[in-house]
């Protein structure tokens, strides 16, 4: 089945992002953690799945994303390429498995790509990973960079608030994405920045960008689905646009099924064997 509002059913890859931006169009991508809501969110025609170290957060219930593990990551990755036919799947390097450079970087990318089947990588930071950037792509693994507020340094950042307002800030981030994409990074993760920062990088840098509180002026967005779904609750940022209220259609759909099983309504007779 192609998605609601896709007809072109072919796999997508990282050049048909860049096909995208050519032909100015927008980039959909939504995270997905398990094999279930992958296959739904892939059916529904999104362009590529995130499988973000949000579920740190998400999936494990951590207050920050430092604390999930590669072996995690793995098995997140592996469960949503199970579900996968269309949309491109990338999935995050988490925090400790490549800011030690070099070598280390290199094994712990060739290790995830191998063990989940995904199509990308995506990893945090400019100029200071360059290095551990370019040999993870000569190593032939397509990566999407990652700019703005970059979670696994939140210890270093001490906020969540919106990046490079100030010029200084502003001038390191255009600079970092030219240089990940002269690198040769497939795409650009633009996470919480002012909207015309975004639209300027957009329009100078040659690779596409996905934006996430980042304006309308990028290539993309793209959303945590758990969010997006409305199946958190007390996360409310300025970005987020809740599609649909599944907390309560969930807790309903329980409240209905335990009154059900104390009254002996369920299971009935044509519910029985």
């Amino acid at each position: 089945m192609a998605g609601y509002l896709v007809s072109d059913t072919r796999k997508v890859t990282t050049h048909r992002f860049l096909e995208m931006k050519q032909k100015g169009e927008k980039i959909s991508m939504l995270t997905s953690y398990d094999f279930t809501t992958a296959g739904i969110v892939d059916a529904a025609g999104v362009d590529g799945i995130l499988v973000g170290d949000s579920a740190s957060n998400v999936m494990a219930g951590n207050g920050t994303t430092l604390p999930i593990t590669i072996d995690q990551m793995i098995y997140h990755a592996s469960s949503v390429v199970k579900a996968v036919k269309r949309a491109l799947v990338v999935c995050d390097m988490p925090f400790g498995s490549y800011q030690a450079g070099g070598i280390d970087g290199v094994k712990n990318a060739i290790r995830i790509m191998k063990e989940s089947g995904c199509d990308a990588l995506k990893i945090e930071g400019g100029a200071e990973i360059i290095d551990t950037v370019k040999r993870i792509l000569d190593a032939g693994i397509p990566v999407m960079g990652h700019l703005g507020l970059t979670p696994q340094s939140i210890n270093k950042f001490g906020t969540y608030a919106v990046r490079a307002k100030e010029e200084q800030e502003a001038n390191k981030l255009i600079s970092d994405a030219k240089a990940l994409a002269d690198a040769g990074c497939f795409a650009i993760t633009l996470e919480k920045v002012p909207a015309k920062l975004a639209t300027l990088v957009t329009r100078e840098v040659a690779v596409p960008i996905i934006g996430i509180g980042a304006g309308n002026g990028t290539d993309g967005q793209v959303l945590v689905v758990a969010d997006m779904l409305g199946m958190t609750k007390g996360f409310n940022p300025r970005f987020l646009r809740r599609y649909a209220d599944l907390n309560t259609v969930m807790t309903d759909a329980i409240g209905n099924y335990v009154r059900d099983v104390k009254t002996s309504d369920f299971p009935s007779e044509a519910e029985s064997y």
